[in-house]
């Protein structure tokens, strides 16, 4: 039998490892997984005769050689900054590996080795990054080969909630990692070319920089730009377009509000908030505020951010607590970390949630002497909250990649991304299957309206 070896078993893990499971019979495979809890490997297995579940830490080095030596493809599921030692060991002994996370430096360095000793590093094949890599490449090698050129590109994905279940002011619940949600574009300023000219959004202007967007019958969206957008040019084969953007999808309201605790400085990680346990969550956000003993806080917010009191920024903000009298509890927590744990309160998913995945790509095009508009929508719905929206579409390319690397469909070497057709044609073929498909609205195009 052929040897899968997935490493972790956190929420995205779910679907892949059911996949891998539901097929092993058929195509003879093994499937271990290995995670810090025994308990929660032994859950994704589910007892079937194939699987085997074991405790398994990334620390510890002869173990992670020991399985990865006896695998014929690993599957790293873990958190980005540990992919590393994985991949090196991996190429080390000469086998495949797949992650659905963005390519590390650390990891690209590994190009050269992996290709002399016969593999293929995988990366980049969740749902973003992934199935928008596969499904943008397959439209843009499409118009390109048709003799079209294309002169913009667009593209916005978001997990949130599904619309039955969408019943707070925010119109938002962690479907995902709440971290990643917290510290979401900190770090370098996002950047992006926009009708020829290059824009840079640092980190305390970017969630007043939305995009408004309407996908299929969801109606009305926002997009806020989402890290480095000009590195897909090349990768995509788009160096001439006059507008590349990738952003991330919410609901209308959703980045005023959250940019108050951005202008506050109460999403940052760097820092430790003293005498954290003790204070309560009202304490923590007026120690933000300018000292003022005649002001209570919301006023003291409102004349600083200039948002009126009873606007629906404010009523989000008193939502969520953040001026209760409740003790936050946490030790030597940093203001990021405080304002999560409120907010794994406000947002959790109650138990008969269901999430979603949207994703729409924009392509602006000449062929044949017209210009058009294409609209690319996507829209997953979660089944339950083990296999979520985010778990299908992060966990079933994954999956299918493994099958085709396994059984040589996919025969490329080094380290690689789903951009080229030998990879994404088969892989969103096999995804239509799972309900994760695309659709398309093609329009005349208008230009916009540059005169005011």
């Amino acid at each position: 039998m052929q040897k899968i070896f997935i490493i972790g078993a956190g929420l995205s893990s779910s679907t892949l490892i059911k996949y891998l499971l539901d097929n092993s019979e058929e195509q003879g495979w093994k499937v271990t997984v290995g995670d810090i809890s025994l308990e929660q490997a032994q859950k994704k297995i589910n007892g079937h005769p194939n699987g085997e579940a074991i405790k398994f830490d990334i620390k510890d080095a002869d173990l992670r050689d020991k399985l990865i030596s006896e695998a014929d493809i690993v599957v790293s599921m873990l958190p980005a900054s540990m992919h590393y030692s994985v991949a090196e060991a991996c190429v080390r002994f000469g086998k495949n590996m797949v992650t659905a996370s963005y390519v590390a430096d650390d990891i690209k360095a590994l190009d050269e080795k992996a290709k002399e000793n016969n593999v293929l590093l995988l990366n980049e094949i969740g749902v973003d990054p992934g199935i928008d890599h596969m499904s943008a490449m397959q439209v843009i090698h499409r118009i390109k080969n048709a003799g079209g050129k294309i002169l913009e590109f667009e593209s916005n994905t978001g997990g949130l909630v599904a619309p039955k279940y969408d019943n707070n002011p925010w119109n938002y619940k962690f479907t995902w990692n709440p971290r990643n949600v917290i510290l979401a574009g900190q770090g370098t300023p996002s950047q992006f070319l926009h009708n020829g000219k290059y824009k840079y959004i640092p980190y305390h202007k970017l969630f007043e920089r939305t995009e408004r967007i309407h996908v299929l019958d969801l109606g009305e969206f926002e997009a806020y730009p989402n890290r480095d957008s000009l590195k897909y040019q090349k990768l995509y084969g788009l160096e001439n377009v006059r507008t590349m953007f990738r952003g991330t999808i919410r609901r209308p309201g959703f980045s005023r509000a959250w940019n108050v605790f951005v202008q506050l400085g109460a999403t940052y990680d760097n820092f430790i908030y003293e005498d954290s346990e003790n204070h309560t969550y009202k304490e923590f956000i007026n120690s933000f505020t300018k000292f003022c003993v005649k002001k209570d806080i919301e006023t003291k917010i409102s004349e600083y951010l200039k948002i009126d009191p009873e606007s629906a920024i404010m009523y989000k903000i008193r939502w969520t607590d953040i001026f209760s009298d409740e003790k936050i509890g946490l030790k030597k927590a940093t203001p990021a970390q405080i304002l999560q744990q409120l907010l794994e309160k406000k947002w959790k998913m109650d138990p008969d949630d269901k999430d979603m995945i949207v994703m729409q790509h924009k392509f602006v095009y000449e062929l044949g002497g017209k210009t058009k508009r294409l609209l690319a929508s996507m829209v997953v719905y979660g089944e339950d909250q083990t296999h979520t929206a985010m778990s299908i579409t992060v966990g079933t390319p994954v999956a299918i990649a493994v099958k085709m690397i396994l059984n040589g469909k996919i025969t490329a070497k080094g380290v690689k991304i789903p951009i080229e057709a030998n990879i994404y044609e088969p892989v969103l073929k096999e995804l239509e299957n799972y309900k994760i498909k695309f659709i398309e609205e093609e329009f005349d195009y208008e230009a916009p309206d540059t005169s005011i």
